[in-house]
């Protein structure tokens, strides 16, 4: 007699938006919604005088064409393998277009296949998994004032609103070997995912970002969360995707 194993099946629904924010002219986000592919990216742009745009759209243009690849570490690796692609890109292009000026991008990426998932990142754009009221970092953020934390020389709280806050210390284009973190986790039905660059990150509190998630579709969370930075002054371009998986029928595997 042969075993069968019962499970709810992942639905996934998602949505993305990104704004140029209350104070920039240009906006320097890209975001990448690949619902198809379970794939997902905020890359946020740096550098001034119309490169940063630039950066984070070759960034997000890498990853678009990757199509469908079902084994998640030949998926992660293939990512990772563009995000590597496109530093090499941006150096070369500074030292030929820009007399080695800086042009970067940060990078949070999320793929899925099943109930797995991985992120990848660089940088200070990050990645929230929440369910019910628990709000979970997954990435950790490249910067000065995070470096601080982990050393216990500053709280949290106190780094939420540094004047160094938006000092990062890696990010794709400015050095020429990069490492790419990796985080590898399990998705539960019921869970939401956030993507994001700082522009929410940086005004929008855990607390906030909780309570704004449970008040609708990932269309609604999402324009939610993107009406919420701009009302507490957000100074950056602001980018978000809302990722919801639920639980769906009964299939068998």
């Amino acid at each position: 007699m042969s075993d069968v194993t019962l499970r709810r099946p992942i639905s996934w629904s998602s949505y993305a938006l990104t704004h140029v924010g209350n104070v920039r002219k240009n906006n320097e986000d890209a975001v990448l919604s690949q619902p198809q592919l379970k794939l997902w990216a905020v890359a946020d742009g740096m550098g001034g005088h119309a490169v940063g745009d630039l950066a984070s759209q070759r960034l997000v243009e890498a990853l678009a064409n990757l199509g469908h690849i079902e084994s998640l570490g030949h998926f992660s690796d293939l990512v990772e393998d563009r995000i590597h692609l496109v530093n090499e890109q941006l150096l070369d292009y500074s030292a030929r277009a820009l007399s080695g000026a800086m042009i970067g991008s940060t990078i949070v990426t999320l793929l899925v296949r099943g109930e797995s998932a991985v992120c990848l990142w660089a940088g200070d754009s990050r990645l929230y998994r929440v369910r019910g009221a628990q709000v979970q970092q997954v990435s950790s953020d490249h910067s000065q004032v995070q470096e601080w934390v982990d050393q216990g020389l500053i709280s949290a709280e106190e780094a939420q609103h540094h004047p160094q806050a938006n000092v990062i210390t890696r990010a794709v284009g400015v050095q020429p070997v990069l490492q790419v973190d990796f985080e590898a986790f399990r998705v539960y039905g019921g869970e939401t995912l956030l993507l994001c660059s700082d522009g929410l990150s940086g005004v929008v509190s855990e607390q906030e970002i909780s309570a704004l998630l449970a008040q609708g579709d990932a269309q609604q969370c999402c324009q939610a969360l993107l009406d919420r930075a701009l009302k507490n002054g957000s100074k950056d371009n602001v980018s978000v995707i809302v990722i919801k998986a639920e639980s769906g029928g009964i299939a068998q595997h």
